[in-house]
């Protein structure tokens, strides 16, 4: 009976622990995808593994710092194992919820921990305040719900931490994580038990523990803000660099189209003279000369039945687009009208057709089968504002949340999406997208100057 008293918290804190396990794998598998047949086998290793390691230290007095490596090791160990993506990512992913796990427990354990102190001391009169194993096992337990609640809310804001980085970018973003883990638990182990600021005696066993807690919570909350602004601040760093870079790669294209568009501009203007030239080299029966001027033609001729919008940049896009669309056997429908009072410069409406269309192609390129792919595309006035819609067919297995489509291999992920919301919310504009039966739809408004300036003074 003794000996079942000895580990009276540990199975207080089995339950919560199994909980813990669950949003652990929810997240893996959020985020790596989980092998087949194997989805219960991270549970039940972690579990066991947990439970090996908590029995194996209260019997054979393992020392702390061992105990709290070890397992950490096991569980990047049974991520690595047990889900897919690439092992950069999933390392990425353990380090990411062992660090979480650990420091929001512990932050909560030490603020439970002081709150029960203060309690027992002020309230209760007991000059010297001590936890029961019930009493442990219960502040663990809701330590483990807090660290649940912080990874829910957490996986909500990691959607583009973990969509089309580079791989050794995952590491990076690793590396300090793990180190902080490392420093944190090497403090743990100093603690000595629970007991990290003593008084040599002098204050009490209370103040110690006060002390030891209070310690602790302001390490904890020092270490998950560090954590937080390195991940989210490091993801944020990447993405601007990327869209600085995709920016510069736009603005060559968009120049290339211009050039092609004035060269064709030339080429209808010249053409009485071009005919003139031909029809001299007919007579003259000189073929060689005829085909090597056709030629020329050819290089720099464009299209002019496609889409005229009203502005010679984005004809020149759109035909770029179609001629894309059609060469991969997607059905092109457009209908495109720019009105004069729509004052986006050329460079920002390119941006926001170019990005959307290369979305759309792509989400056309990646379906599989025989199923229909199609791009649709309306633009014109509606009521002071200039609004666009683009529907396109897509994978009916993909899934698009928070702007993020879950595309494996792309080092682009999500880029388009944000470049065309930066030129919407530069001309105080709304953007929506959503994806539903197999269609994805964006909407884009941007109010006519007047019309932004009235709704400013509205607001």
């Amino acid at each position: 009976m003794n000996q079942i008293s000895d580990y009276v918290d540990i199975l207080i804190v089995l339950p919560f622990y199994l909980g813990y396990l669950w949003a652990a794998d929810k997240f893996c598998k959020k985020f790596l995808g989980a092998l087949p047949k194997k989805e219960w086998l991270f549970l039940l290793l972690s579990f066991c593994g947990w439970l090996l390691k908590n029995i194996l230290c209260r019997l054979y007095a393992i020392p702390y710092i061992f105990g709290a490596l070890s397992a950490h090791i096991c569980f990047m160990a049974l991520v690595l194992l047990l889900f897919q993506s690439e092992w950069e990512k999933k390392i990425l992913a353990s380090s990411i919820l062992i660090i979480t796990t650990r420091l929001a427990a512990e932050f909560c354990g030490s603020f439970l921990s002081c709150l029960a102190l203060l309690y027992l001391h002020i309230v209760k009169n007991i000059p010297e305040p001590f936890f029961t194993d019930l009493e442990s096992g219960l502040v663990s337990g809701i330590g483990c719900c807090f660290a649940v609640w912080v990874i829910y809310r957490m996986s909500r804001r990691l959607e583009s931490v973990f969509c089309g980085k580079r791989k050794k970018w995952y590491v990076m973003l690793a590396v300090p994580l793990l180190v902080i883990i490392i420093v944190y638990e090497v403090a743990g182990w100093g603690a000595s038990n629970g007991i990290m600021v003593r008084s040599g005696g002098s204050m009490g066993a209370y103040y110690d523990q006060i002390f030891s807690h209070a310690g602790f919570l302001v390490l904890t909350l020092l270490s998950m803000s560090a954590a937080g602004v390195y991940v989210f601040g490091m993801n944020r760093i990447y993405l601007e660099q990327e869209k600085r870079d995709w920016y510069h790669s736009q603005i060559a294209v968009y120049k290339m189209l211009a050039e092609q568009y004035r060269q064709s501009e030339r080429l209808r203007h010249d053409m009485k003279n071009h005919i003139i030239a031909l029809s001299a080299l007919s007579r003259n029966k000189e073929w060689e000369k005829i085909d090597k001027y056709l030629e020329n033609m050819e290089n720099i001729a464009l299209d002019t039945s496609g889409d005229m919008t009203g502005n010679k940049a984005v004809d020149a896009l759109l035909y770029r687009k179609k001629r894309q669309a059609e060469e991969a056997g997607i059905r092109w429908e457009c209908d495109v009208q720019i009105p004069r009072e729509c004052r986006i410069n050329e460079f920002d409406l390119c941006v926001l057709f170019g990005n959307i269309l290369d979305n759309a192609l792509e989400a056309c390129g990646r379906m599989r089968g025989d199923e229909c792919r199609f791009i649709n595309i309306q633009a014109k006035s509606v009521k002071k504002c200039f609004l666009v819609e683009v529907r396109n067919s897509m994978d009916r297995t993909e899934k698009f949340t928070g702007g993020f489509a879950n595309k494996e291999d792309s080092q682009e992920h999500g880029i388009g999406l944000l470049n065309v919301g930066d030129v919407v919310h530069g001309y105080d504009g709304g953007l929506n997208a959503e994806a539903k039966n197999g269609i994805f739809l964006i909407s884009v408004l941007i109010p006519f100057p007047d019309a932004a300036h009235d709704n400013k003074k509205a607001v």
